[in-house]
């Protein structure tokens, strides 16, 4: 089994005329683009391409947004923006189908102050006792170094109450200036498998994906075989992807560096990446170290 490896974005730029990018382990690590990350946006942009960013980030789009201009990517280097915190917000406000018009009003809310914008203009309250609530709503860890061991009383204790939660971020992990640390959906993970009734936003599901087509249909590009997804998390860039319909490019540099046993010195090893691929799901149609052009 083999893959086709990228050197770089330009090998199939011409194969495609929408973008879909992931965040995280894609264009930044948190804190800053990585290397070669604003030139392959700035090529792309000048060759015509549309982009579409979407993130399994548990805030709105806006805020998204915002935090990408402060690490050094401006809103001109893309067309569109979506995230996962995005999706959730609207249908906590929608209420537009059974599960949601089904929960109360009392939300546990799972996460850090920093991300409180994301109840802000819903008519919810917010409960510090779970005892008063009627849903969990998963955000995130407060602080980078959290396990999943922290959350679990609280987990358990929502669980005893036969709790729905809906979880704003489906990402397991992310990699953080280097490190591992674990998202909301390690919290939806456990919650699910102890028999807890959890909705999810985000990549790998498809709902997540309507938005980024209706808007690359209003940039001309309607075709999905014209459509290509970056990301570097099989079980949500890829498997999402291939959901969807659209190719996919893993860059192997994210979450699964190690399990590929990608180093400086080591170059990709197409049939390692493909078997790992094949283990969690669909294999992607390319794979690259880094996004770069």
């Amino acid at each position: 089994m083999s893959l086709r490896i990228l050197h770089g974005v330009r090998d199939i730029a011409a194969d495609y005329d929408g973008f879909l990018l992931d965040l995280w382990g894609v264009l930044h690590d948190g804190s800053q683009p990585f290397s070669g990350v604003l030139d392959a946006l700035v090529q792309l942009k000048t060759a015509g391409k549309k982009l579409v960013v979407l993130s399994n980030a548990p805030r709105r789009a806006a805020m998204v947004a915002e935090r990408l201009i402060e690490i050094g990517i401006p809103e001109t280097l893309y067309d569109a923006l979506h995230s996962s915190g995005e999706e959730a917000w609207r249908h906590l406000r929608d209420r537009d189908d059974p599960f949601f018009r089904a929960l109360g009003r009392r939300c546990y809310f799972l996460g850090p102050h920093r991300d409180d914008p994301l109840l802000w203009g819903l008519d919810y309250e917010r409960v510090d006792d779970i005892a008063q609530a009627d849903f969990l709503l998963a955000v995130g860890p407060e602080n980078w170094e959290e396990d999943l061991s922290e959350f679990a009383a609280v987990l358990d204790a929502g669980l005893a109450r036969d709790l729905p939660m809906v979880c704003a971020n489906a990402d397991l992990i992310v990699m953080h200036q280097g490190r591992r640390s674990i998202c909301a959906g390690a919290m939806a993970e456990y919650y699910e498998k102890h028999g807890g009734s959890v909705r999810w936003h985000g990549k790998p599901y498809r709902s997540v994906y309507d938005f980024c087509f209706a808007r690359f249909a209003e940039f001309g590009v309607p075709d999905r075989r014209r459509i290509v997804a970056f990301g570097d998390s099989l079980r949500t860039d890829i498997a999402g992807a291939a959901e969807v319909g659209i190719d996919a490019v893993l860059v192997a540099s994210g979450i699964h560096a190690e399990e590929i046993g990608l180093t400086p010195a080591t170059p990709l090893d197409p049939r390692r990446i493909a078997e790992l691929a094949a283990a969690h799901g669909p294999v992607p149609m390319a794979a690259m170290q880094d996004f770069r052009w």
